[in-house]
């Protein structure tokens, strides 16, 4: 990413724009309602919240949770594109900073259905067949050069050779020939974030309030990955390659006490030392974990945290990219959360469990 100034931008044509995206989106009402239908009216029902031109695309091959699915991904690409090519000049920079993470993301997924191909014992066992049919549809031009990618390698090497040129590329030339396809993985995500820290370093407003908002999401990140792997495990020296720096919490020094920390105790009492962090209020979640078997009390407490954070603070620079960011968020969101509903009811899911997992909902 490059450095990015301050000028040619259009944020207050963009972020209108961008507010009246957002409100045509799904509110609690209903989704509730979506929550209620059964696997095949989803189909319709989704349809008729914004999604029909590609459950349409789609529905001559595909029906019932899987169409949802890719006609969900497809409309969120789609959307990206279009948010993007409304933005002019360093406003554009800034909001690709932000969007390059789904870039990152496909390139993760490019990965996992080489090494699948590669080792069908491969942790991510995904097919060539699977990749072009349902996770990056070939319906989608915006997969074409994702889709070629898996198709012409036929190992790692040669997929992180022919990323050659690209962001992700470049972070995984970092990776060794012996790097585990986790390792990769984790490259990737210290390059994205690394990157966009960098292109945000210039002393102008617009910049200094986009990098601070991503330095918070570093932080929860951080924390994040402490409890999983907390919860796994992991040795200090593995926790502490999964973190990542750049944010405000904790410097170098603290960052590595924070991955030697020994339970979530020790995790409390360092955050309770920043000023930029509810300590408080993480402790309280964190304690719904014990004896739960699960994180997601936690990790919803978190989730929330950062899109509120992302909401209070676009309304408060409406002249930077955050109106914007803040809805590409908010559609991710909502994308997620529509996909875990269409799994959670295709699986036989009691619908209250479903609703638990649902940070809209609560």
């Amino acid at each position: 990413m490059a450095v990015l100034d301050s000028s040619g931008s259009n944020p207050a044509t963009a972020a209108a724009r961008s507010k009246a995206r957002r409100a045509k989106l799904l509110d609690e009402t209903r989704m509730r309602q979506l929550l209620q239908m059964t696997p095949d009216q989803l189909v319709t029902g989704v349809a008729d919240c914004g999604y029909r031109t590609e459950i349409d695309t789609y529905s001559m091959r595909l029906e019932g949770a899987e169409l949802v699915e890719v006609a969900l991904k497809h409309n969120l690409s789609r959307e990206l594109s279009e948010v993007v090519r409304y933005c002019q000049g360093v406003l554009k920079n800034h909001v690709k900073v932000y969007t390059d993470r789904f870039s990152y993301q496909n390139a993760k997924i490019v990965l996992r259905a080489v090494a699948a191909n590669v080792d069908s014992l491969a942790h991510n066992d995904v097919s060539t067949e699977e990749v072009s049919k349902s996770i990056l549809p070939e319906e989608n031009d915006f997969n074409s050069d994702w889709l070629a990618l898996v198709n012409e390698s036929s190992s790692l090497k040669e997929a992180v050779d022919s990323m050659s040129g690209t962001p992700w590329g470049r972070a995984l030339s970092e990776t060794s020939a012996e790097s585990t396809l986790q390792e990769m993985e984790d490259a990737l995500d210290r390059h994205y974030y690394s990157e966009a820290l960098s292109a945000t370093r210039m002393p102008d407003p617009s910049s200094s309030t986009l990098r601070r908002y991503i330095q918070t999401e570093v932080d929860h990140l951080n924390i994040t990955n402490i409890l999983r792997g907390l919860r796994e495990g992991l040795p200090v020296e593995s926790r502490a390659n999964m973190l990542l720096s750049g944010g405000r919490i904790w410097n170098a020094t603290q960052l590595r006490n924070a991955a030697a920390v020994d339970d979530h105790a020790g995790l409390v009492d360092l955050l309770r030392r920043s000023s930029n962090f509810d300590a408080v209020g993480f402790e309280e979640a964190l304690s719904a974990t014990e004896g739960a078997g699960t994180l997601d009390s936690a990790l919803n407490w978190l989730s929330h945290q950062i899109d509120s954070h992302l909401r209070r603070m676009s309304y408060l620079h409406p002249l930077s990219a955050l109106p914007v960011i803040n809805y590409i968020a908010s559609k991710a969101k909502e994308v997620s959360e529509l996909l875990l509903i269409v799994r959670g009811l295709s699986a036989g899911l009691d619908r209250k469990v479903i609703e638990e997992h649902l940070s809209f909902l609560k």
